[in-house]
């Protein structure tokens, strides 16, 4: 082999190496797809979703917007009203129909429901949610 081919291959080695090491396990090549596991579990999802604006603690918070406290509300009480704020959204808060499916939005508000100081033990079931939840209007033009 040539001097130049040599080299030429070395330092396309080189140059590849930094690429190769960013590689994840996960197998993604970098090609800007990265597949996240869809959140299953109540806390789950209200980890990936729920918890950016009502806080880790559930207890909300205030600044541009005052976002509720989901910690120790007596209006989880009944299944109904956090199944219609979660399926049509209510103020800010967007609704989440075809965003979360049913049985997401049930694992997540009986998650709720059952944490944070609320002790409302009877499970929401993805029925619960079909029952209230509309689907999201079409566009218009």
């Amino acid at each position: 082999m040539s001097k130049i081919v040599l080299s030429a291959a070395l330092a396309a080695s080189l140059l590849a190496m930094p690429a190769i090491a960013q590689t994840p396990a996960s197998g993604d090549t970098g090609g800007g797809i990265v597949r996240a596991q869809k959140p299953v579990t109540g806390e789950q999802v209200y980890g990936a979703v729920c918890q950016a604006c009502h806080m880790a603690d559930a207890k909300g918070g205030t600044g541009a917007g005052t976002i509720p406290a989901l910690a120790s509300n007596p209006k989880l009480a009944g299944a109904a009203y956090p199944i219609m704020v979660v399926t049509g959204g209510k103020g800010a808060m967007p609704g989440f129909v075809g965003t979360l499916s049913n049985a997401q939005m049930a694992e997540a508000i009986t998650y709720v429901r059952t944490h944070f100081g609320n002790a409302y033990a009877k499970p929401v079931t993805e029925a619960d949610v079909a029952k209230i939840a509309k689907p999201p209007a079409a566009a218009s033009h």
